[in-house]
């Protein structure tokens, strides 16, 4: 249970830190928010594919693997948040 909660807390800043310098370089405000759900789509379609797969097992994603997910996806749209919010109060980043 332990371990859930660090690797939610984990993924949530690491996907804060990557989206906000993303977002800071490319000067777009929702690319990290795209590449995290084009992510999610890479894994689904990659884990049906063949017979012997991940996703079409009995040992697919459990609660402890989609709940650190969720976290990152969270830290994906803070990152968006955060540059959309600097950007009104007139912060110009690179």
């Amino acid at each position: 249970m332990l371990q859930m909660v660090i690797a939610t807390v984990l993924m949530m800043v690491l996907f804060f830190g990557i989206g906000f310098i993303l977002n800071m370089l490319m000067k777009t405000t929702w690319f990290p928010l795209y590449a995290f759900i084009a992510l999610v789509i890479g894994i689904i379609i990659y884990g049906y594919m063949g017979s012997s797969s991940f996703l079409s097992s009995d040992e697919s994603f459990t609660i402890v693997d989609v709940i650190p997910a969720i976290g990152g996806l969270v830290g994906a749209i803070l990152s968006g948040s955060a540059i959309k919010a600097l950007r009104v109060r007139g912060f110009k980043m690179f």
